[in-house]
């Protein structure tokens, strides 16, 4: 099982458009290294972009 996926590869994985996995790589800071993404590193970063924001008290 493959974990550097290229986008088109990786947009059919998650049931995305390419562009739109682009876009998110750019958004969340998700390295693109050799036309390659690290899909449990794409995973993540969008599980927690996903997840709402607690606020927290010092």
């Amino acid at each position: 099982m493959a974990n550097h996926l290229t986008p088109t590869e990786l947009a059919s994985e998650v049931n995305m458009k390419r562009q739109e996995v682009i876009a998110r790589c750019v958004e969340m800071g998700v390295p693109i290294f050799h036309g390659r993404i690290d899909k449990t590193l794409f995973i993540a970063s969008l599980q927690q972009l996903s997840q709402p924001k607690q606020n927290q008290v010092a």
